[in-house]
């Protein structure tokens, strides 16, 4: 594949590969020290690519972070989903699928997490994908409960319930409540669903 090819994104305009690489590097720069005080100058220096490159990123800085975020995710769920997919008994899917979570999670620093709390339209594709991701688990749930492997729950009050707590993971929340790392958090909420809803 040359530079020139093109790759395709769902929703994304189409990239070049180099351009698909800057989105990668711009990932792991924001995930590891966050995005609100870099300027577009500092990123071109850091990628070694010129602002005019990054222009055809995005049309400015703040959608340069949404656009990075977005990809965060994107990338983010497919793992996830992956990760999943070889799973066929419920419990083992679900302790899975939030295990994945806290895997693709890992590497979003505090700063990350700050940055996205304090920009509403980054702080909006968090909260869309979290209520994403609990949709997912509920959906699960469910499944298992039309299998008989799960006893009856109220679908809402354990979507509710997921949303919250990995809200709460996401932001860090749980982690100074409890000392818990994220991943472990995941661990806690995988085992806590499963004990409640096991026949």
């Amino acid at each position: 594949m040359t530079t020139t090819e093109m790759v395709g994104g769902t929703g994304e305009r189409r990239l070049t590969v180099r351009q698909a690489q800057l989105l990668d590097q711009l990932t792991e720069v924001f995930l590891a020290e966050g995005f609100a005080g870099f300027t577009l100058e500092d990123l071109a220096v850091r990628l070694h690519c010129s602002k005019t490159t990054l222009y055809a990123l995005a049309d400015s800085k703040e959608q340069l972070a949404v656009r990075v975020v977005r990809h965060f995710f994107r990338r983010a769920t497919a793992a996830v989903e992956a990760r999943t997919a070889g799973e066929s008994d419920p419990a083992r899917q679900v302790t899975a699928y939030l295990e994945a979570v806290a895997v693709e999670l890992t590497p979003a620093s505090r700063a990350f997490h700050r940055d996205l709390e304090a920009f509403p339209p980054g702080r909006a594709v968090y909260e869309h994908n979290t209520a994403a991701a609990a949709e997912r688990v509920t959906a699960m749930i469910a499944e298992g409960v039309a299998a008989g492997r799960f006893r009856e729950v109220h679908p809402g009050l354990v979507a509710d319930t997921v949303t919250t707590l990995m809200s709460r993971i996401g932001r860090g929340d749980t982690a100074r409540a409890t000392g818990l790392d994220d991943a472990t958090a995941y661990r806690e909420l995988a085992a806590l669903l499963l004990h409640g809803i096991s026949r």
